[in-house]
C-alpha cells in the first residue's frame, strides 16, 4: 500500500470537522428546543405560577435531554476518532512489516551477489 491511500484514508481535517459537524446539530438542537419551549409556554394561557412551574419543568427536560445528547454525540466522535486512528496505527504496522521484508530480501539477494563475485574472482 503506498502512503497516498494512506493519507487519503486518515485525514486529521476530516475528523475535526466532524467534530464541528457535531457541535454545530448540538446548538441546532439546543438552540431549537428552547425557541420551541419559551414559545410554547408564552403562547399557552396560564397563570403565572403555572408557568413558572412548567417553565422549570420543562427547563429541566430539556437540560436532561441536551446532557444526553452530549453524552451520546461525544461518544459517536470518540469511537470514530479511535476507529480512525486505530486503522492507521494498523496500516503502519503493517507497511513497516512489509518494508522490513522488503530489506532482508534485498539483504539476501545482495549477500548472494556478493558471494557469487567471490567465487568468480576466485575461479579467475
Amino acid at each position: 500500500m503506498n502512503m497516498k491511500n494512506l493519507d487519503r484514508e486518515y485525514d486529521p481535517m476530516q475528523t475535526t470537522q466532524m467534530r464541528d459537524g457535531a457541535k454545530h446539530v448540538l446548538t441546532g438542537i439546543v438552540v431549537g428546543g428552547l425557541i420551541g419551549a419559551t414559545a410554547m409556554l408564552f403562547l399557552a394561557p396560564r397563570s403565572g405560577e403555572e408557568m413558572r412551574a412548567e417553565v422549570r419543568d420543562k427547563a429541566a427536560a430539556l437540560r436532561d435531554r441536551t446532557a444526553e445528547t452530549m453524552k451520546d454525540t461525544v461518544s459517536q466522535v470518540k469511537s470514530k476518532a479511535d476507529e480512525l486512528t486505530g486503522g492507521v496505527k494498523g496500516k503502519a504496522q503493517g507497511l513497516k512489516h512489509k518494508g522490513q521484508d522488503l530489506l532482508v530480501e534485498k539483504l539476501d539477494r545482495a549477500s548472494e551477489a556478493v558471494e557469487a563475485a567471490k567465487k568468480a574472482i576466485q575461479e579467475f
